[in-house]
Protein backbone atom coordinates (compact mmCIF):
# COMPACT_ATOMS: atom_id res chain seq x y z
CA UNK A 1 0.00 0.00 0.00
CA UNK A 2 0.79 3.55 -0.53
CA UNK A 3 -0.04 6.64 1.84
CA UNK A 4 0.75 10.13 -0.33
CA UNK A 5 -1.00 13.19 -0.94
CA UNK A 6 -3.80 13.72 -3.10
CA UNK A 7 -3.49 15.35 -6.62
CA UNK A 8 -6.12 17.32 -8.06
CA UNK A 9 -6.50 14.23 -10.72
CA UNK A 10 -7.57 11.95 -8.07
CA UNK A 11 -10.58 13.34 -7.25
CA UNK A 12 -12.70 11.19 -9.90
CA UNK A 13 -11.50 7.90 -8.03
CA UNK A 14 -12.33 9.07 -4.50
CA UNK A 15 -15.68 10.22 -5.65
CA UNK A 16 -17.28 6.99 -6.24
CA UNK A 17 -16.90 5.78 -2.88
CA UNK A 18 -17.10 9.27 -1.37
CA UNK A 19 -20.40 9.20 -2.65
CA UNK A 20 -21.46 5.99 -1.81
CA UNK A 21 -20.81 6.50 2.25
CA UNK A 22 -22.45 9.66 2.39
CA UNK A 23 -25.26 8.85 0.41
CA UNK A 24 -25.65 5.94 2.94
CA UNK A 25 -26.64 8.22 5.33
CA UNK A 26 -24.67 6.19 8.26
CA UNK A 27 -21.70 7.91 9.41
CA UNK A 28 -21.47 11.58 7.78
CA UNK A 29 -23.57 14.76 8.83
CA UNK A 30 -23.16 15.37 5.48
CA UNK A 31 -26.38 15.81 2.72
CA UNK A 32 -26.93 12.30 1.12
CA UNK A 33 -27.88 14.28 -1.80
CA UNK A 34 -24.29 16.12 -2.21
CA UNK A 35 -23.72 17.00 -5.82
CA UNK A 36 -20.20 15.90 -7.06
CA UNK A 37 -19.07 19.55 -7.43
CA UNK A 38 -20.27 20.13 -3.66
CA UNK A 39 -18.55 17.07 -2.31
CA UNK A 40 -15.28 18.14 -4.16
CA UNK A 41 -15.32 21.23 -2.56
CA UNK A 42 -15.98 20.11 0.47
CA UNK A 43 -13.00 16.86 0.61
CA UNK A 44 -10.71 18.70 -1.76
CA UNK A 45 -10.47 22.26 -0.54
CA UNK A 46 -7.26 24.36 -1.04
CA UNK A 47 -7.42 24.82 3.04
CA UNK A 48 -7.14 20.76 3.60
CA UNK A 49 -4.17 18.69 3.21
CA UNK A 50 -5.96 16.00 1.74
CA UNK A 51 -4.36 12.18 1.19
CA UNK A 52 -5.23 9.09 -0.48
CA UNK A 53 -4.20 5.36 0.10
CA UNK A 54 -3.57 3.12 -3.00
CA UNK A 55 -3.40 -0.50 -2.87
CA UNK A 56 -0.78 -2.71 -4.40
CA UNK A 57 -2.67 -2.70 -7.79
CA UNK A 58 -2.88 1.27 -7.73
CA UNK A 59 -6.59 1.41 -7.31
CA UNK A 60 -7.38 4.32 -4.53
CA UNK A 61 -9.05 2.77 -1.74
CA UNK A 62 -9.57 5.09 1.04
CA UNK A 63 -8.57 9.22 1.60
CA UNK A 64 -8.08 11.61 4.43
CA UNK A 65 -8.14 15.13 4.92
CA UNK A 66 -6.58 17.18 7.64
CA UNK A 67 -7.45 20.55 7.97
CA UNK A 68 -7.21 23.81 11.34
CA UNK A 69 -10.44 22.65 13.47
CA UNK A 70 -10.69 26.57 14.70
CA UNK A 71 -9.25 29.45 13.47
CA UNK A 72 -6.65 32.23 14.76
CA UNK A 73 -5.31 31.25 18.28
CA UNK A 74 -6.53 28.09 18.12
CA UNK A 75 -5.67 27.20 14.69
CA UNK A 76 -3.10 24.38 16.29
CA UNK A 77 -6.44 22.32 16.96
CA UNK A 78 -6.79 19.63 13.64
CA UNK A 79 -9.79 18.34 12.31
CA UNK A 80 -9.46 15.82 9.86
CA UNK A 81 -12.44 13.63 7.86
CA UNK A 82 -11.93 9.59 6.85
CA UNK A 83 -12.97 7.34 4.48
CA UNK A 84 -11.93 3.89 3.17
CA UNK A 85 -13.77 2.63 0.10
CA UNK A 86 -16.87 0.16 1.94
CA UNK A 87 -15.26 -2.97 -0.75
CA UNK A 88 -11.82 -2.52 0.70
CA UNK A 89 -12.57 -2.03 4.62
CA UNK A 90 -11.49 -4.43 6.89
CA UNK A 91 -8.28 -4.83 5.45
CA UNK A 92 -6.03 -2.70 7.47
CA UNK A 93 -6.42 0.80 5.17
CA UNK A 94 -8.20 2.80 7.38
CA UNK A 95 -5.76 2.08 10.22
CA UNK A 96 -2.47 2.57 8.45
CA UNK A 97 -4.10 6.17 6.86
CA UNK A 98 -4.72 7.32 10.25
CA UNK A 99 -1.72 6.75 12.02
CA UNK A 100 -0.48 8.46 9.03
CA UNK A 101 -1.94 11.41 9.00
CA UNK A 102 -2.04 12.00 12.83
CA UNK A 103 1.76 11.87 12.51
CA UNK A 104 1.70 14.35 9.23
CA UNK A 105 -0.44 16.65 12.06
CA UNK A 106 2.03 16.07 14.27
CA UNK A 107 5.12 16.99 11.98
CA UNK A 108 2.83 20.10 10.71
CA UNK A 109 2.67 21.45 14.25
CA UNK A 110 -0.79 21.16 15.43
CA UNK A 111 -1.17 20.44 19.12
CA UNK A 112 -3.98 17.79 18.76
CA UNK A 113 -6.83 16.60 16.09
CA UNK A 114 -10.38 16.70 17.28
CA UNK A 115 -13.75 15.47 15.53
CA UNK A 116 -16.76 17.61 15.54
CA UNK A 117 -19.25 14.75 14.96
CA UNK A 118 -18.65 10.69 15.22
CA UNK A 119 -21.99 8.54 15.09
CA UNK A 120 -21.92 6.73 18.05
CA UNK A 121 -22.89 3.71 15.81
CA UNK A 122 -20.22 4.30 13.74
CA UNK A 123 -17.67 1.12 13.13
CA UNK A 124 -14.74 3.57 13.18
CA UNK A 125 -15.12 4.56 16.85
CA UNK A 126 -13.36 1.57 17.59
CA UNK A 127 -10.50 2.50 16.02
CA UNK A 128 -10.04 6.14 17.31
CA UNK A 129 -10.76 4.88 20.78
CA UNK A 130 -7.87 2.44 20.22
CA UNK A 131 -5.58 5.40 18.49
CA UNK A 132 -6.23 7.23 21.73
CA UNK A 133 -8.94 9.67 21.09
CA UNK A 134 -11.30 10.44 23.98
CA UNK A 135 -14.82 10.95 24.10
CA UNK A 136 -15.17 14.49 25.34
CA UNK A 137 -18.94 14.24 25.12
CA UNK A 138 -22.21 13.26 23.46
CA UNK A 139 -24.68 15.19 21.62
CA UNK A 140 -27.35 12.85 21.91
CA UNK A 141 -30.32 11.88 19.21
CA UNK A 142 -28.47 14.28 17.44
CA UNK A 143 -27.88 11.94 13.81
CA UNK A 144 -31.23 10.95 12.23
CA UNK A 145 -29.64 7.42 11.25
CA UNK A 146 -32.12 5.06 8.68
CA UNK A 147 -31.74 2.18 10.38
CA UNK A 148 -31.37 2.87 14.05
CA UNK A 149 -33.09 6.48 14.60
CA UNK A 150 -31.77 9.19 16.64
CA UNK A 151 -28.80 8.00 17.84
CA UNK A 152 -25.80 10.30 19.27
CA UNK A 153 -22.60 12.50 17.97
CA UNK A 154 -19.43 12.16 19.81
CA UNK A 155 -16.62 15.12 19.92
CA UNK A 156 -13.85 13.09 20.07
CA UNK A 157 -10.22 14.74 20.96
CA UNK A 158 -6.48 13.25 21.02
CA UNK A 159 -3.51 15.06 21.81
CA UNK A 160 -0.58 15.19 19.29
CA UNK A 161 3.11 14.90 19.83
Amino acid sequence: MQIREAAAEDWPRIWPFWHRIVAAGETYTWDRDTSEEAARSLWMSPAKRVYVVEDEAGTVVASAFVTPNYGGPAARIANAGFMVDPDHAGRGFGRALAEHVLAAAGADGYRGMVFNAVVETNPALKLWLSLGFTILGTVPEAFDHPRHGPVGLHVMYRALP
